[in-house]
């Protein structure tokens, strides 16, 4: 009994051996494939760096800078030589349009009860066109009387003059004498003078009338009205409508007395109402004769042809250009600004980058001009300045500019 149990045992511990082997040998096969995985991504890695690497130039074939860099590291970079070019200087003002001949239009006449007012502002009118009537009853009965004082008048003179010329036949005979002949053509010629002062009467108030009208002095545009009908109106009411003669705009800019000079009489301009962004072509007619001694400005006149969206009155703002200077224009990507102003970057010696402190001018179609800090002939960075510094290198690549 007690070798059987031990026999038992003796298998028990025999399977027990097998197992843990088992279990071992499993183990270390897993450990080796996880390695064995590893090895092999690390063998891809290598390789893919290796063919991804750019070959390394041989010895003497130039493979690095001056400075110890290699070739592939120098940024290749876009520079111009912008030269020298004609800039037309510009003054930017303000001002208020105002028509160029403003024309009070008032009474000319006696005046009297408006009847009737014939236009409105913003209307277009000719030379003598009336404006607005006046009542003339008076007056034309007072015309008509005169005008029967001519008839009166002529009908004296005519028989005055048959009695002379009976007379002078007269005279020949002995019937009259010439004494009597003489007074007979002194009432002729008193008479005839009647006709014509009744004429001259009649001529005034012919006039007169006619100035009851209130008529444009010019053609041109109504601007404004303040007279409406019904009113009595007299030679001190003052101006009852505004014109602008031929409609002609112009704007009244105030210039800083050290910007006048290089403007003249004739020098364009670019005027633009504000609030709107339509800008209108205009010229200088008139330069101030007189600078205002608190503001140390003076007023220059810009002409410009009427549109409906130049309104008297209104603010406008004007680039007048005048007085043409050679500068080197450069685009706006070459130019760097930060705390000390305005700079750019120019190739200099050995193709290493230099900066240059620069002052800008006017800004065209062609770019900014500068008017100090370059002579024309640098060679300037176009663009990427942003990403270089002082004494880097570069590859310069010229471009026309």
């Amino acid at each position: 009994m007690t070798g059987h149990m031990g026999n038992v045992a003796d298998m028990n511990y025999e399977s027990s051996g097998m197992y843990a082997l088992t279990d071992e040998s499993g183990r270390s096969r897993r450990r080796w494939l996880i390695l064995g995985g590893v090895a092999a991504i690390v063998v891809v890695l290598i390789a893919a760096f290796v063919l991804m690497r750019p070959a390394a130039k041989s010895a003497g074939t130039g493979g690095t800078t001056v400075g110890g860099a290699p070739d592939d590291q120098v940024p290749t970079v876009s520079v111009g030589s912008p030269g020298r070019n004609s800039v037309d200087r510009m003054v930017s003002a303000t001002g208020s349009l105002a028509a160029r001949i403003d024309m009070p239009v008032g009474v000319a006449g006696e005046g009297g009860r408006v009847t009737a007012v014939l236009v409105q502002p913003g209307q277009w009118v000719a030379a003598g066109q009336v404006l607005a009537t006046v009542d003339r009853s008076v007056q034309v009965q007072t015309a008509s009387s005169l005008s029967a004082s001519i008839a009166v008048a002529k009908s004296d003179a005519a028989i005055a003059q048959s009695e002379y010329d009976r007379a002078q036949a007269l005279v020949g005979r002995g019937f009259i004498s010439k004494a009597d002949l003489e007074r007979l053509g002194a009432t002729r010629d008193s008479a005839n003078a009647r006709v014509k002062v009744a004429q001259a009467q009649l001529s005034e108030t012919q006039a007169r009338n006619a100035r009851l009208d209130i008529r444009a002095p010019a053609a041109g545009l109504v601007l404004t009205r303040s007279v409406e009908p019904g009113q009595i109106i007299s030679s001190g009411s003052g101006t009852l409508f505004r014109m602008a003669k031929g409609g002609e705009m112009e704007l009244r800019a105030e210039v800083a007395e050290g910007d006048l000079k290089g403007i003249a009489i004739g020098s364009r301009a670019d005027v633009t109402p504000i609030g709107g962004g339509q800008s209108f072509a205009g010229q200088v007619w008139q330069l101030p004769p007189v600078i205002d001694p608190q503001t140390r400005r003076g007023v220059v006149r810009i002409a410009i042809s009427y549109n409906a969206a130049l309104r008297p009155g209104g603010f406008a703002s004007a680039a007048i250009y005048g007085g043409a200077n050679t500068s080197p224009i450069l685009p706006n990507s070459a130019i760097q600004t930060d705390a000390s102003g305005n700079f750019v970057y120019i190739a200099g010696k050995d193709d290493k980058v230099e900066r240059r402190k620069i002052t800008t001018g006017e800004v065209t179609d062609r770019g900014v001009a500068i008017t100090d800090g370059l002579a024309g002939d640098e060679r300037v960075v176009l663009s990427a300045g942003a990403f270089l510094s002082p004494g880097q290198k570069i590859k310069p690549i010229l471009r026309k500019l």
